[in-house]
């Protein structure tokens, strides 16, 4: 006679491995990845220790970018649109205040920057400017300087960016170099 108050029935767990394996599937190729944007920027070096890295640059040599909360933007204190940004930009940079830079076709404007070399773009959002915005000012920004360097590669080596060497490439760079100042959000 058999025991049967011992024996209890079994489950055949056999084919759980199977689905979760199944479902783990399921849930890795239907899952979306979000796209993130983002700013391809190469930093400058950090200061080295017991030196001082102040350096004092004149008024006329910064151009002052301000976004606030609601997502305008101001350029030298004037409301402006995200599409004016990048000719602001670059006649800005290429404006040839000094007369010093052989290559430069700006027009000279005595409140605009002395030279490329030495330009500088200030750029301050507020804590609350949205980060779709936040990258397409970076984006005009980006804009105007290849643009710049695009019509200097052309003029001086009859190149389109993308074929220059690196050489060549590092020539169009130092002619308009990229000098971002983010300040504090506040």
């Amino acid at each position: 006679m058999k025991n049967s108050r011992h024996s209890m029935p079994q489950v055949n767990a056999g084919s759980m491995a199977d689905i979760a394996f199944l479902l783990l599937i399921f849930f890795l190729v239907t899952a979306v990845i979000p796209k993130d944007d983002g700013i391809n920027r190469k930093l400058p070096d950090a200061c080295p220790p017991n030196e001082i890295c102040d350096t004092k640059i004149n008024e006329r040599n910064m151009l002052d970018i301000r976004v606030n909360s609601n997502n305008e933007l101001f350029v030298e204190h004037e409301l402006t649109t995200i599409n004016e940004l990048k000719t602001i930009v670059k006649e800005f940079i290429d404006n040839n205040g000094d007369k010093s830079c052989n290559y430069c076709d700006g027009k000279h404007i005595d409140s605009s920057s002395d030279n490329p070399n030495e330009a500088v773009i200030s750029l301050q959002n507020d804590r609350n400017t949205s980060y779709k915005f936040y990258i397409k000012v970076q984006d005009e920004l980006t804009k105007a300087y290849y643009e710049l360097r695009a019509n200097h590669a052309k003029k001086i080596f009859n190149k389109e960016v993308h074929e220059l060497t690196k050489k060549e490439l590092n020539v169009v760079q130092k002619a308009y170099p990229f000098k971002l100042s983010e300040s504090e959000t506040k």
